[in-house]
């Protein structure tokens, strides 16, 4: 048996999710993701600044072994072009803002860009996209706003996966039972009213060119993508919610904490730290490296009937 095989093997065992990589000592152990911050909630009671971030990605991202920088909006090119050489990766959250004029868009466009022109330099640096993340990908590679309505604002879901999952990046190292649970009961979490059909994807040649599709879902009448991921690029995008269910706890249709779901939860996460520990940027200095983590803010308790539980919140 391959040293590879062996890796995946044990992390079978283990409920770990192997690393993807060719060597151990390339990849860097002190991953630092960015997640990037948006305008505040409209009506939001607890808001403070001008943006936040739902602390549950945070604590999603850190469940897996990385650390976390809020890239806040409002920001110069210069100052994202700095943030971008000394991050290893970026997500993209879930929220509720315009996906072609917010700060948010703009902001996303800024680093979608500067992912490509490195990736395409052989800088390998991934992007992950959750809900308004994942919409935000596809305004961003179509160049146009191509979702459609789907009654999806408060339901869990099975996936329906395609043919091109069981090989994807993204799930190839899931544990057979696990994909048989996310294949077979409702454990992931929806919370959108906009979303991609298989429709309008096959119809845009740049979105087919660029996105492999990994898995489908329908609210009866549409059928949506639900998880993809690019041919060439460390780029990820999934409807759903994997870091609700260990993270949010509104008591409401769609919301989902069986074992199952917290293991899925578990390996999605994992397995984007797996990619970003292939990036080595690095701060220009330890100093700099303090000031920029969010444990230099206080997360707001919302309440058990918030949206969030918690957020950060931002100038």
């Amino acid at each position: 048996m391959s040293s590879l095989a062996v890796v995946a093997a044990l992390a079978a065992l283990l409920l770990i999710p192997a690393v993807s990589t060719a060597s151990s000592s390339q990849l860097n152990y002190r991953p630092i993701i960015g997640i990037l911050a948006q305008e505040n909630i409209p009506g939001d009671a607890h808001a403070q600044g001008s943006s936040y971030i739902a602390a549950s990605y945070v604590k999603y991202l850190e469940s897996a072994g990385s650390r976390v920088v809020p890239v806040r909006i409002n920001r110069t090119y210069e100052e994202y072009v700095k943030i971008f050489n000394s991050i290893n990766g970026l997500l993209l959250p879930g929220g509720d803002v315009d996906l072609q004029k917010s700060q948010f868009s703009r902001v996303s466009k800024i680093f979608y860009d500067l992912a490509i022109k490195a990736n395409d330099a052989l800088d390998y640096f991934p992007i992950w996209g959750t809900c308004q993340g994942f919409q935000q990908l596809t305004v961003l590679t179509s160049g146009k706003n191509l979702l459609t309505v789907t009654d999806t604002k408060a339901v869990a879901l099975p996936l329906v996966f395609t043919e091109a999952a069981k090989n994807s990046r993204l799930f190839k190292n899931f544990p057979k039972d696990l994909l048989q649970s996310l294949s077979e009961e409702n454990i992931t979490s929806n919370f959108h009213s906009w979303s991609l059909s298989m429709q309008n994807y096959s119809r845009n040649a740049k979105l087919k060119r660029f996105y492999k599709v990994l898995s489908t879902n329908a609210d009866g009448k549409k059928e949506f993508i639900s998880t993809m991921e690019a041919y060439r690029y460390p780029f990820y995008a999934v409807q759903w919610h994997p870091e609700k269910t260990q993270f949010e706890w509104i008591d409401k249709p769609g919301m989902v904490h069986t074992p199952s779901a917290i293991r899925a939860s578990f390996y999605a996460a994992s397995f984007f730290v797996s990619e970003v520990m292939k990036n080595q940027h690095r701060f220009p200095n330890v100093s700099e490296e303090e000031k920029a983590l969010i444990y230099n803010f206080t997360p707001v308790f919302g309440g058990l009937s918030s949206i969030f539980v918690q957020n950060y919140y931002f100038d």
